[in-house]
């Protein structure tokens, strides 16, 4: 891609209104624009991004064993009288009517739609276990929405739900997410820590946070730094075999949000050294609820005596929108942001540093042509501003790479090749830095 045919708005002053770093740095980078409180247009930088975590969540939530649908973001009303949540919910929903006066509302969460939906394709015992999920914009109308994405009224959220004949097979389809989860967002370059937490209006009483550690993060947090090191299961792991040890692992050490948080505890199992107090940002959450929901709304399924019998459910979020904002505030530095290398929106920032100059524009072509043909993307910057500048924008936008291509050390068949996660930098013949491209991208295709 051409920069000078792209739309990316960058911005060189840091907007008033931003508070925390991960703000401030997707409104400079053209990433996303305010469009009202909480709720914001994802400009094609910011999209890419998105669009990068969305097909690794599938990916993980595919192998193990999840199904996609895609539901409605309007919903009716009735539907939540029958769960008894439509009055419980609270002003974060966004209550409507439409033309013919029936009452609904802007999905906040899917738990009521799904059920309703089960209910109508599936009777019998046979057809468990299932484990539906989608992808879908949601609205929650926060009192105070702020930090960007991170506390907006309109957020992509990937939303599951599993559906179980008991709760031992419940509990085998909550590990199979938890797993899941380890491993999405490990492959999305970030640390986020299971701790034990509040339901809320999920209901059930088994739940986990999934939390990004950061000090500016909106919970606070205490766990065992043990924690930090657990290995995260490969990409071979048997979701069909004995989960357990890896549950037992991840959850033996202490690791809680401050709405359980058991001070007593805390100090009795965590030396003083591994005691760790902070902040975090939430990215997912899973939740046992048991029958909360298929017995106030009847949906059932027929036992081989005849007998019919609640089904034991599930629900699964990961906050993709969220995600973009918490990547961002757990990697960047004070050039800008510094994508991890499966999420970011191009792979290679290319800069002619010789606008003008028919060598140099001819050299940048051909070599961005050469990365694309391998699959590799690149964004090169063949405008006309100065050298200075275009080494700047890369930074702050923060592909993890950039090839420098100018007139003297084109004379010698070179160009210059930055690591940006580690600012190294190498001169190189063009040939090697595409074979060192190809190369990097062949070993993160290969880990994943």
């Amino acid at each position: 891609m051409r920069l000078s045919r792209y739309f990316l708005p960058t911005l060189k002053d840091n907007p008033a209104e931003a508070q925390i770093a991960s703000h401030r740095l997707m409104l400079r980078a053209g990433l996303i624009r305010q469009e009202a409180a909480g709720i914001y247009a994802w400009l094609p930088l910011g999209l890419r991004v998105l669009k990068n975590i969305e097909r690794i969540v599938r990916e993980e939530l595919d192998r193990a064993g999840a199904i996609e649908l895609l539901m409605p973001t309007l919903q009716l009303a009735d539907l939540w009288r029958e769960s008894g949540r439509y009055e419980a919910y609270g002003p974060e929903m966004l209550r409507i009517r439409d033309r013919h006066k029936r009452e609904m509302l802007y999905g906040p969460t899917n738990e009521e739609m799904v059920t309703g939906i089960f209910r109508a394709g599936v009777s019998s015992w046979r057809d468990l276990p299932r484990n539906l999920y989608q992808i879908q914009w949601k609205f929650r109308d926060e009192q105070r929405p702020r930090f960007g994405v991170m506390r907006g009224r309109e957020f992509l959220m990937k939303d599951g739900y599993s559906f179980d004949l008991d709760e031992a097979g419940a509990r085998r389809s909550y590990q199979r997410m938890f797993v899941a989860y380890l491993r999405t967002f490990a492959r999305l370059g970030v640390k986020a820590i299971p701790m034990r937490a509040e339901t809320g209006p999920i209901g059930g009483d088994l739940s986990h946070e999934f939390i990004v550690l950061a000090e500016t993060g909106e919970s606070e947090v205490y766990c065992d730094r043990g924690v930090l090191d657990l290995p995260v299961p490969d990409a071979d792991v048997d979701y069909d075999g004995d989960l357990e040890p890896v549950i037992r692992e991840w959850t033996t050490r202490y690791a809680a949000t401050s709405d359980v948080h058991d001070p007593v505890r805390y100090e009795a199992e965590v030396p003083e050294p591994r005691r760790l107090r902070t902040r975090g940002i939430e990215v997912g959450q899973i939740f046992y609820f048991g029958t909360k929901y298929s017995e106030a709304m009847r949906a059932q399924v027929t036992m081989p005596d005849g007998s019919a019998r609640a089904l034991h459910g599930g629900s699964y979020g990961i906050g993709v929108s969220r995600l973009v904002g918490a990547i961002v505030q757990a990697c960047h530095d004070e050039a800008g942001i510094v994508w991890p290398d499966a999420v970011a929106p191009f792979d290679v920032g290319l800069l002619d540093v010789k606008p003008g100059d028919p060598a140099t524009a001819a050299a940048c072509a051909e070599l961005r042509a050469k990365l694309e043909a391998r699959g590799i993307g690149v964004l090169h910057d063949d405008t006309d501003a100065r050298a200075g500048a275009k080494f700047a924008n890369m930074d702050l936008i923060g592909l993890p790479w950039q090839i420098a291509v100018g007139p003297r050390g084109l004379a010698n068949g070179m160009a210059e090749l930055k690591r940006r996660c580690s600012g190294e930098r190498s001169e190189l013949p063009i040939e090697a830095v595409v074979a060192r491209l190809v190369d990097a991208s062949t070993e993160r295709n290969r880990h994943e």
